[in-house]
């Protein structure tokens, strides 16, 4: 005979879900650590996006001036700023979130006031350079 009991006995939860007062699961709270961690993948398919617009302005620029002039007018416009503006910020994020990964290769910032932290400066890094290399970009003429 076995020994197990009649009564069911109470169903794992995922990781991410709490029991709330009676009982019923609540959705953990979002981490700032959970947002750099998609922010890394989003931006990451943004700079793919990048690469095309890259290609596409090497292409035009071989194609000749009437070709080149079109692409340079179109990422003039303001939906054109407004994307490099977004690759710009996608380009310091990923680049800071990706030192932040190479310090955790090393095996340091793992602790959770340490992450937490890191996490700020990754956003506090990529508003900041952001800003500044569009500020130098309007002060020396190269926004048109």
């Amino acid at each position: 005979m076995t020994d197990a009991s009649k009564t069911p006995r109470e169903r794992p939860t995922s990781p991410h879900l709490v029991t709330g007062g009676l009982g019923s699961p609540l959705l953990w709270r979002w981490h700032i650590t959970m947002w750099t961690s998609i922010l890394h993948r989003v931006s990451g398919v943004g700079l793919y996006v990048g690469a095309l617009i890259a290609a596409a302005w090497a292409v035009t620029l071989a194609s000749g001036p009437l070709e080149y002039a079109q692409f340079k007018l179109l990422l003039g416009s303001p939906l054109g700023k407004l994307v490099m503006f977004g690759l710009t910020v996608a380009f310091f994020y990923h680049l800071a979130n990706g030192i932040r990964h190479l310090v955790w290769d090393a095996g340091h910032g793992f602790a959770l006031k340490t992450a937490n932290a890191s996490a700020v400066v990754v956003f506090a890094f990529t508003v900041a350079a952001s800003l500044a290399v569009w500020w130098i970009a309007l002060r020396i003429g190269a926004l048109g």
